[in-house]
């Protein structure tokens, strides 16, 4: 008897999670919207044949709508969690967005009008704020960061309208950069995530969010087992901002970044992929005196470790302003610590030159001049004046050597040089003459240095580190 009572106690699989679902299921909402839309903005009215058997209906329908109102509604369900029993309520932007009314529908059924607080479209997530007659049921953010891949996680939400329904997986992957926005970082899960899942927490099984449900990969629009989550770590502070201020206050440090090329990281003794190296330092930005200079390769920012460039600028955003802040570099192969303050980040502009110089004939193909040297790792160059600047559309503010030609298959040609473009220093020295430049490459050489690092201009003045072998 006791072996068959064994035997069942194996039949019944992993450890239940209901009583964890129990206690979480009142703080997950579905958010219902709906939108004014123009009728000319909708749909074309379907062309059907003559004499069909729906030729009346799209009649009636499309057609006798005169003295009738020119807008109609369209609806669209998501998902939320109550953060705050006073009733603040998170959810992702998309799910509210453009939004001219929005419900919060409870699990037991109760409804109350939603106003939003704030929204943040680089993380796509928003903030919204009920008026409550009795404080909400809420939950409560965990940290993220010590989430390992393998962890159980559990997702609720209103997949397909379906309200309340759970679904159990794990994380899947961390990190993930699916270009969704600035500050992608996503927890990947198996866990089901299907429409309506959007805006839905993501639990650990403490109990606690530690991710946003916010897009999937599907072919179908169904869940696959591929589902993305916002992290915490990089919700928790931007919906703090958004509850304190109606809007997000990032930080900026004024410096353009690339990713480090694994040969400056051998050279500067730093693990491959580590880091983000600075190609430029932006005019009237909080580091144009200082102490941040290109060619510095920032390893740790504000005690976070950049283990690649666009981890720079996740944490610059998240960093707190007009405070010093500590940031480790890398500079000449020696590390320094050095003291920076942040500024606000300023509203994105459109540039409308933006890759102006790439649609340049002049730009690409540059102009050959009778006194450009001899080839140089496959280049030649040509001393920069007021005629060639003019001939090649170049910027005032480019100084340096003009690229003239590029041998097909050189290894400057490999590393994407082309002509028209500007060498403004080599191994981060200052090369206004051919000479200068053959000089330095020849004692880089007799070093024993395997390459050369080019700053190089674009004519526009957008600068960018160029590693070229010298083998």
């Amino acid at each position: 008897m006791t072996h068959v009572s064994a035997a069942f106690a194996e039949m019944r699989g992993p450890a239940p999670v209901a009583d964890i679902a129990e206690s979480l299921l009142g703080a997950v909402v579905n958010i219902a919207t709906s939108q004014n839309v123009d009728d000319e903005d909708a749909a074309p009215v379907p062309q059907v044949p003559k004499g069909s058997p729906f030729e009346d209906l799209f009649e009636d329908f499309y057609k006798k709508r005169e003295g009738k109102s020119n807008n109609h509604k369209v609806s669209s369900l998501g998902s939320g969690f109550v953060i705050d029993p006073a009733g603040y309520i998170v959810t992702n932007n998309h799910v509210i967005e453009n939004a001219d009314d929005i419900e919060i529908i409870f699990s037991d059924g109760a409804k109350l009008k939603a106003k939003l607080v704030g929204t943040d479209t680089k993380t796509d997530l928003s903030l919204l704020k009920v008026e409550p007659t009795e404080p909400l049921k809420s939950v409560k953010f965990g940290d993220s960061r010590k989430m390992r891949i393998g962890d159980w996680v559990m997702a609720i939400g209103n997949p397909f309208g379906l309200g309340g329904s759970v679904t159990l997986g794990i994380v899947s992957a961390r990190g993930r950069n699916i270009n969704a926005g600035p500050y992608d970082n996503f927890i990947q899960t198996d866990a089901a995530i299907n429409k309506g899942n959007s805006g839905g927490p993501l639990f650990n099984m403490n109990g606690e969010v530690i991710g946003i449900n916010t897009a999937i990969i599907s072919p179908s629009g169904g869940s696959i087992g591929i589902g993305f989550a916002v992290p915490t770590e990089l919700a928790e502070n931007v919906i703090a901002q958004l509850r304190e201020y109606g809007e997000t206050r990032r930080g900026w440090l004024g410096v353009r970044i690339q990713p480090v090329p694994d040969d400056l990281a051998k050279h500067a003794g730093i693990k491959i992929g580590r880091g983000a190296l600075v190609s430029s330092v932006i005019d009237g930005g909080p580091v144009a005196k200082g102490p941040i200079q290109m060619g510095d390769v920032i390893i740790t920012f504000n005690g976070k470790d950049i283990d690649e460039s666009r981890d720079l600028v996740r944490t610059v955003a998240e960093s707190p302003i007009d405070r010093d802040l500590d940031v480790v570099i890398f500079r000449g192969g020696q590390r320094q610590t050095l003291k920076v303050k942040l500024a606000r980040l300023p509203d994105e502009k459109v540039d409308d030159a933006k890759d102006k110089d790439q649609a340049d004939p002049k730009a690409d193909k540059g102009t050959v001049d009778d006194d450009s040297t001899d080839a140089i790792l496959g280049m030649n160059l040509a001393t920069l004046d007021d005629e060639k600047r003019s001939a090649n559309a170049i910027a005032e503010s480019v100084e340096g050597l003009l690229i003239t030609d590029v041998e097909k298959g050189s290894p400057a040609d490999q590393k994407g040089l082309k002509v028209g473009e500007v060498i403004v220093e080599v191994a981060q020295e200052f090369v206004d003459t051919p000479e200068a430049l053959i000089e330095k490459i020849t004692k880089l050489k007799s070093d024993g240095r395997r390459s050369v690092y080019f700053m190089v201009a674009s004519p526009r003045g957008d600068l960018r580190f160029v590693s070229v072998p010298l083998e």
